[in-house]
């Protein structure tokens, strides 16, 4: 009896004409999406043995128009080791025993991702303190140092 194969490549389904809002500036559409799926080691006894239940994203990120290039640039620096040499992000999800199940696990970690990278950070002001923080500042020190002076036995 020939092998099974344990991959599969397919579009993402009755999806592929809909686009996966992550914000209302930011839509990716399900057509740049390539899904793969496997042999799942999690839960299921021996369902994991006949059904590609694991769902595996990879999307052309650094290459996709859908992302603003500073947001490119934020998920790059942020999420670096999910992204290939080719700069493609793989996120993979066998945590359910339903293919579809594991797709949406997928697509929702991708929306985490971006949206965790979509706000550009502050920019932090160094700012000088008062100089009534200052003085408050050293007149305490000068309080504990005489605690401690009075403290001492003199010999």
């Amino acid at each position: 009896m020939p092998a099974e194969p344990t991959s599969t490549t397919q579009p993402s389904g009755s999806n592929s004409g809909d686009v996966l809002f992550v914000t209302p500036r930011i839509q990716i559409p399900r057509t740049e999406f390539r899904w793969t799926y496997s042999r799942s080691s999690g839960p299921g006894g021996q369902n994991v043995n006949k059904v590609n239940s694991k769902a595996t994203l990879h999307w052309p990120a650094m290459m996709s128009m859908a992302l603003p290039v500073e947001v490119r640039m934020r998920l790059r620096a942020e999420f670096g080791n999910r992204i290939t040499n080719e700069g493609e992000v793989v996120i993979a999800s066998d945590e359910h025993r339903d293919q579809k199940q594991n797709v949406e696990a997928c697509e929702s970690r991708l929306v985490q991702m971006i949206r965790a990278v979509a706000v550009p950070p502050k920019v932090r002001r160094p700012t000088k303190p008062s100089k009534a923080s200052n003085a408050r500042r050293l007149k305490e020190k000068k309080h504990r140092s005489e605690t401690r002076k009075n403290r001492r036995t003199d010999e």
